[in-house]
């Protein structure tokens, strides 16, 4: 059965278009023995349009979500099948237009059919609490919540998950929708200083289950800038091991937590230790 999962947060930048490949390139390469998915990353951030940037396929855009949803043009037009993992697909956004341009019935038809053609529909969210976020997560099975170990972002994401507790279609059904969070940017060293949040201190405001942490490392942005998810990129990465860690929790397997690191020696055992 096809799971759409919505990565989402309350705050922009923190990382979760950069994350929405990553985790969508990870589930369609395999990891660890397992066979990859048939997995489809969607762009919900109608106007602004960085997952394609991000997925290197910017100049095969022809026709996007909106067109699809107002039945300017078929699924199988717009959606953009990446160059290097047969079974990774993009369906992107329009730059062109709003998000008053997305219909709740038009989306809930693509959403339907994205469910007959793979078994992965990862939505990327626009950022805050709008339409456009709110049709991102109407229709998922299951929430990746996006969070930096900074209040402000946390606070945020609380504010999100009350969303999704509350307004999908799971919750209107009086079902409850898995949340799963993903701790990004994060650097052991400084959160040891005080400068960012703990890990523990982050668990205990938002009380949803740890997927993942990634850690900072300029290899996020050198990948995003490459317009390849670092998950392909550089697979032996720090950040690109947290996150195929992360998809194999997301699939139901248990992995001890820790944050990866691609420093050596006692700096290594310093950083890549296990996270309480």
């Amino acid at each position: 059965m096809a799971k759409v999962v919505v990565v989402t947060s309350g705050k922009g930048g923190v990382g979760k278009t950069t994350s929405t490949a990553a985790l969508g390139a990870a589930l369609a390469v395999g990891s660890n023995g397992s066979p990859g998915k048939n997995v489809v990353v969607v762009d919900f951030d109608v106007g602004l349009r960085n997952l394609d940037l991000v997925m290197g396929a910017e100049r095969r855009v022809v026709y996007d979500l909106v067109n699809v949803v107002q039945g300017d043009a078929k699924l199988s037009q717009a959606l953009i099948r990446d160059k290097r993992v047969e079974t990774l697909s993009i369906l992107p956004a329009s730059q062109t237009r709003d998000k008053d341009a997305l219909t709740p019935d038009g989306v809930a038809r693509v959403i339907e059919e994205l469910r007959e053609r793979f078994d992965w529909i990862l939505c990327d969210s626009p950022a805050g609490i709008e339409k456009g976020a709110q049709l991102a997560m109407y229709h998922a099975d299951e929430a990746v919540v996006v969070t930096n170990p900074e209040v402000s972002s946390v606070r945020d994401s609380d504010r999100i998950i009350g969303l999704l507790d509350s307004t999908t279609a799971k919750a209107k059904a009086g079902e409850t929708m898995a949340k799963h969070l993903l701790l990004t940017r994060y650097d052991p060293a400084r959160a040891a200083r005080g400068e960012m949040l703990l890990t523990e201190d982050v668990l205990e405001i938002l009380s949803i289950p740890l997927i993942g942490i990634i850690p900072e490392s300029e290899e996020v942005l050198r990948a995003s800038n490459l317009g390849s998810p670092v998950t392909l990129s550089n697979p032996d990465s720090a950040p690109a091991r947290a996150y195929f860690d992360a998809v194999r929790r997301l699939q139901g397997e248990t992995l001890e937590m820790q944050v990866p690191s691609d420093r050596k020696g006692l700096l290594s055992w310093l950083f890549g230790r296990r996270v309480a």
